[in-house]
């Protein structure tokens, strides 16, 4: 499934136009990505929490070359899966 997937059950649901129903998609989306920019967990019943964890600075390798890489330390997103999730897809 992907996006324009999402769209179209929600536009089925809401029976609104496609355009609508992709602007609802959107916001969806942007409030998710804005809360964890922030720093913010988002949590949804039923689903699971999208939070954000600090990556510590680290040395790599580049397999190809075997030179070392410095990388820097960076914020990732992470997914925690609900309980009703990991049961559904069982």
């Amino acid at each position: 499934m992907n996006k324009q997937a999402i769209v179209e059950a929600v536009h089925g649901v809401l029976n609104t136009t496609k355009v609508q129903a992709e602007q609802v998609v959107d916001k969806v989306f942007d409030s998710i990505v804005a809360s964890l920019k922030k720093g913010e967990e988002v949590s949804v019943a039923g689903l699971g929490i999208f939070s954000v964890k600090a990556r510590a600075a680290r040395d790599a390798r580049n397999p190809r070359t075997g030179e070392t890489v410095k990388v820097p330390a960076m914020n990732v997103p992470k997914f925690r899966a609900a309980k009703a999730l990991k049961d559904a897809v069982k």
